[in-house]
């Protein structure tokens, strides 16, 4: 049964505990970590960053051609006041719920994981840190808990991905989709949504944009989207953002140009020279780990621009 927003969105003072877990970058420390009590099937936590502005942004393609993205020059103070998560079911599609509780801006996302699954700790790292910025993310199970494992041979998997109807998929964001709103609305939270994925996720972002005939989402952001269905891109009614690197061979930059023609709606393709595959919710180098965030800081800016402004 679907935990409704309005019960999940308090402040819970009795502790917190570390935001991420794993080794690498895009942690957040929290500022006074304390035991969870066991009792509480969530996951809370208050934490600062100092957030480093980009100084030096790559060129945005569009259509018209290369424009520049408005980030803040200034170095600012990235605060997490506290985050809940939930784990939530909604018509049998398992996923985490997470709730900005003190500095909640009233806005929806839905993000969409590689392969890997929704509980991969690079994805839930991310929808952590993306929570902190006071959004209520919602990260879903596209898989039905057949996520791919990085110990599977790298031989099988054209056969797990063809066990993974794309119709289904985009049946269950769309009842996802359809959840959020009646939620969010009831707690009332804005009903305009963003939605953002990776890889695997990155493709159906545009998916879940073409089939939105109720005009839900207001905007996405796709982070080298893989296997993108460039037919259905014209069906695109809002703008879209790409971020890729411009060596990866999973993700072409000259098939997303392709595509964010075919969108227009001041849609865009950020690049970023010399990544590969996955170098924003996983890097791998320093050179990842200061081009994501970067990345980090153009999708903040590009959410606050076509969500909290433009509601």
């Amino acid at each position: 049964m679907a935990a409704s927003l309005v019960s999940l969105s308090y402040s819970i003072k009795t502790g917190a505990q570390p935001l991420f877990n794993r080794h690498g970058s895009h942690r957040l420390r929290p500022s006074c970590p304390l035991p969870l009590p066991p009792s509480i099937g969530k996951h809370i936590t208050s934490c600062s960053r100092r957030q480093r502005s980009m100084k030096n942004p790559s060129a945005l393609e569009t259509s018209d051609g290369a424009v520049n993205v408005q980030v803040d020059d200034d170095e600012e103070e990235e605060t997490c006041e506290l985050v809940n998560r939930t784990e939530v079911s909604i018509d049998g599609v398992e996923a985490h719920l997470l709730t900005a509780v003190k500095n909640n801006n009233g806005t929806g996302l839905l993000l969409l994981s590689d392969v890997f699954g929704f509980q991969d700790s690079s994805t839930s790292d991310f929808a952590y840190r993306v929570a902190c910025n006071g959004y209520n993310v919602l990260v879903p199970d596209l898989f039905r808990g057949d996520s791919w494992s990085k110990n599977q041979p790298e031989s099988e998997y054209e056969e797990w991905r063809r066990g993974h109807d794309m119709n289904r998929i985009l049946k269950d964001t769309t009842t996802l989709t359809e959840w959020m709103v009646d939620e969010f609305a009831a707690a009332g939270i804005s009903k305009k949504l963003g939605v953002i994925g990776f890889c695997f996720g990155g493709g159906r972002v545009v998916d879940v944009l073409a089939s939105d005939k109720n005009g839900y989402f207001s905007t996405g952001i796709s982070f080298y989207g893989t296997r993108i269905n460039s037919a259905v891109a014209g069906d695109v009614n809002v703008p879209v953002l790409f971020i890729a690197g411009d060596i990866d061979p999973l993700c072409q930059v000259k098939g997303l140009k392709e595509i964010v023609e075919k969108i227009g709606e001041e849609s865009k393709v950020l690049v970023f020279e010399g990544r590969s595959h996955g170098f924003v919710h996983r890097p791998e180098t320093p050179e990842d780990d200061r081009d994501a965030e970067e990345a980090f800081s153009v999708m903040r800016n590009w959410l606050h621009q076509h969500l909290l402004l433009g509601n």
